[in-house]
């Protein structure tokens, strides 16, 4: 068995070897959502009317308690809007295969409000990073409220819900549509807890678009939930069900945090510390990626909870401790991030625990820094991994 620091090298070594016109190879095709993201501090104290001074509340417990506390009464509690950015589950995932070098194409929910099929220009940063971007509809927002814990995001997907299988027909084609995914070895579908016209898409892939692909070329479909927590165990079991479809067609990569996964094996009747050879936190992971990618018929299961990641293949599985931090700069985006990471890391032959590696420093360096990394920063952090959290 390879050490950390030995994976993360054998990582790095590939990422340093691929030249750009191979990394760029790696196509993306990646959809559909988007969002407005307002980054927010919530205010514990002020020391001054100065609009940065003051001190933050500072976990998810303590915000909890003072909403606890007005209950049968009220309370105020200061937003400060420390910025405002592209966001959505979709740009940030190709916005972090693009500064990685892979050649992508965007297609989602990044226009104008007055007028749908034009970029919004928030979304500049993103079109520059990708080789193509399509808007279809106008972005929805989303309160980012970022804690030293964790984060509580506060969507408003209206604007989203208009993104449906016949809307990407008639704004895009069809024949464009079949065409990108020709040309991708990543197909991302992302947000299916927020958008309703998902499962459309996903049977408007399986029905339209997968007959008309070029057998045996090598792609994968990769789907992010997105936070079930709100949906019924019915309709997760309906999605699962699209999935396992899908994947019989295309290998589907089914990516989770740890609280997902957590859902999705309490719907399938899996208890994830109860496992043969299950003695750690990781072990529990390791056991829900095998357990969810084996009951499902997906082509790969990834879990992502804070202090690492875990994934499960039909060949094998694997863990990797990441470089976990307990002050990010930035949280708001660390998932898709890895996702990102995984996706390109997986597209350039990387081992399965190399890809865990790529995609815990993608993520690790993003929440460090508040800006997607480059191909250079991720091989520099690979081989200067802070020791992980234990």
């Amino acid at each position: 068995m390879r050490s950390r620091e030995d994976i993360a090298e054998a990582a790095a070594s590939r990422l340093e070897a691929a030249d750009d016109d191979t990394v760029r190879s790696a196509r993306a095709l990646i959809g559909f959502d988007g969002f407005i993201d307002s980054i927010i501090r919530p205010v514990d104290r002020r020391r001054s009317m100065k609009p940065n001074d003051f001190s933050r509340i500072e976990t998810i417990g303590a915000f909890a308690a003072r909403c606890a506390a007005a209950a049968g009464k009220s309370t105020n509690i200061e937003m400060q809007i420390a910025e405002r950015r592209f966001g959505g589950n979709g740009p940030l995932m190709a916005g972090a295969m693009g500064c990685l070098g892979a050649g992508v194409t965007y297609i989602g929910a990044v226009g104008q409000s007055d007028a749908p099929t034009r970029l919004n220009p928030i979304y500049a940063p993103l079109a520059q990073r990708c080789s193509r971007v399509v808007p279809v509809a106008p972005a929805a927002e989303t309160d980012a409220i970022e804690f030293q814990d964790g984060k509580i995001m506060l969507g408003k997907p209206a604007n989203v819900q208009s993104v449906t299988w016949g809307r990407l027909v008639d704004c895009v084609g069809l024949e464009t549509l079949v065409a990108e995914a020709e040309s991708a070895t990543t197909i991302a579908v992302v947000n299916w807890v927020m958008m309703a016209g998902v499962e459309g898409i996903w049977r408007g892939l399986i029905d339209d678009v997968v007959p008309r692909l070029t057998p045996g070329t090598a792609r994968t479909v990769f789907v992010d939930l997105c936070d079930p927590a709100k949906r019924t165990d019915a309709d997760i079991e309906r999605a699962l069900g699209l999935l396992s479809e899908l994947s019989s067609a295309i290998p589907v990569t089914l990516g989770l945090n740890q609280a997902e996964a957590e859902r999705i094996s309490a719907v399938l009747g899996v208890d994830i510390d109860d496992g043969p050879g299950v003695a750690s936190p990781g072990d529990a992971m390791r056991h829900a990626a095998e357990s969810i990618r084996a009951l499902v018929g997906l082509g790969c299961c990834v879990v992502h909870p804070r202090e690492g990641a875990a994934a499960a293949t039909a060949d094998g599985s694997a863990w990797f401790d990441g470089p976990f931090t307990r002050s990010p700069v930035l949280s708001t985006g660390a998932g898709d991030h890895f996702n990102g990471g995984f996706a390109l890391a997986r597209a350039l032959g990387c081992d399965l625990d190399e890809s865990l590696a790529v995609a815990c420093t993608t993520s690790g360096a993003y929440v460090r820094d508040a800006v997607s990394p480059g191909r250079p920063r991720v091989i520099a952090f690979l081989r200067d991994l802070p020791a992980p959290v234990r």
